[in-house]
């Protein structure tokens, strides 16, 4: 059974379609990439699936739909991480993290939710920062920060907005590294938008294709990744390469042929 299945979502702002029809399954050690344009519905898809927006169609966690869930069993069980991660400046890393055991909090904190952190915090590489405030750390620091809140939640999937939006290169690829290693050695899922079509196909089990709310492809980077598929989604002009068994796309030039690709 897996983890998370989402069967025909679809979801609307007023009288404005963001999602229609989305449907795909996660599995337990996966990281699933969400691509696609600005606009085309990655961070709505990201909402509905932690139930911060009630969509219509269904959303199943390890066959039990969310919408019977109350919020503390859902928050046991998904960690949303949003752009910019929403932190106070003021607070410091250990407390930020601590954030995380909010679901399994009773009247105070006790001796295992502090050593989920500090555990967290270990597996991040950042247990040293444990008492500085979160405004005094990097993009990358802090991006690990938000991940170590996640992990520390012990929720079994991972849902990230732009987890390597502002960082340089050497931080996104330890991020995303990271999020492969943590997927695969602790059985835990991954939903993760991104923006970087390089990225996405080397860390990423499988990708899910967006464009104006509409599933454009859904499979494995080699099986999507193509010059009429990024066409297709992008509106450019690109040349897909073969490196060492992965798909790498090299932008060329703004294409005017929307022509609508052929999902097999």
């Amino acid at each position: 059974m897996p983890l998370l299945c989402a069967r025909r979502v679809s979801f609307a702002y007023r009288d404005r379609q963001v999602l229609e029809d989305v449907s795909f399954v996660l599995d337990a050690g996966e990281v699933i990439g969400l691509v696609g344009p600005n606009g085309s519905g990655k961070t709505t898809l990201l909402r509905c699936l932690d139930r911060i927006l009630d969509p219509e169609g269904a959303v199943f966690l390890e066959g039990r739909e969310m919408c019977s869930m109350n919020r503390t069993e859902i928050a046991r069980a998904v960690a949303y991480v949003p752009q910019n991660g929403g932190v106070s400046g003021s607070a410091t890393v250990f407390e930020t993290v601590l954030m995380g055991r909010r679901p399994h909090l009773r009247w105070s904190v006790s001796e295992e939710d502090k050593q989920k952190v500090s555990e967290a915090l270990s597996l991040l590489g950042i247990g040293d920062f444990a008492s500085r405030r979160v405004d005094r750390l990097s993009g990358g620091e802090r991006q690990r920060v938000l991940i170590a809140r996640a992990i520390a939640q012990d929720a079994r999937i991972l849902l990230l907005d732009e987890p390597t939006s502002a960082l340089d290169v050497r931080n996104q690829i330890e991020v995303m590294d990271l999020l492969r290693r943590l997927a695969e050695e602790r059985r835990l899922a991954v939903v993760a938008a991104i923006h970087d079509l390089n990225l996405a196909a080397r860390y990423c089990h499988r990708l899910l294709i967006l464009k104006e709310g509409l599933v454009l492809g859904w499979g494995t980077p080699s099986s999507l990744l193509s010059g009429e598929m990024v066409r297709a989604a992008y509106s450019i002009e690109a040349s897909v390469k073969d490196e060492m068994g992965v798909p790498y796309v090299v932008p060329l030039r703004p294409s005017n042929n929307d022509d609508p690709v052929k999902i097999e």
